[in-house]
């Protein structure tokens, strides 16, 4: 069974920056893929990153220059950094686990207001 659980979510001002880290326990973690879903209340689910195995790494372009993804094998974490935060990115964030099946994490929330 493939358990994540995320942190570092909050309130945070627009333009500002947030940390989000995930920890993957069961499962093959340094063979996953690995990515950050985010939902907006009334709007669907979308992936704003992933990273395979090999470090590669892909955003869409809402966050393209501002949000880095990044794995640590050694600890079984992935992270989410997001810089000059919008308004807009207001959404639950939720981290992704694939290697044959998917598992999602139950998700953080990230509020960006003034």
């Amino acid at each position: 069974q493939v358990q994540l659980a995320e942190s570092g979510g909050g309130l945070v001002e627009p333009g500002g920056s947030l940390r989000l880290s995930c920890v993957v326990s069961g499962g093959i973690f340094s063979l996953a893929t690995l990515g950050w879903d985010r939902q907006a209340p009334g709007k669907q689910r979308e992936l704003v990153a992933s990273i395979t195995l090999s470090g590669s790494a892909n955003y869409p372009d809402s966050v393209k220059g501002r949000f880095t993804i990044s794995r640590d094998n050694a600890k079984n974490t992935v992270y989410l950094q997001m810089n000059s935060l919008k308004p807009e990115d207001t959404a639950v964030y939720s981290c992704k686990y694939t290697f044959g099946s998917q598992y999602w994490g139950r998700g953080t929330q990230v509020t960006v207001s003034s």
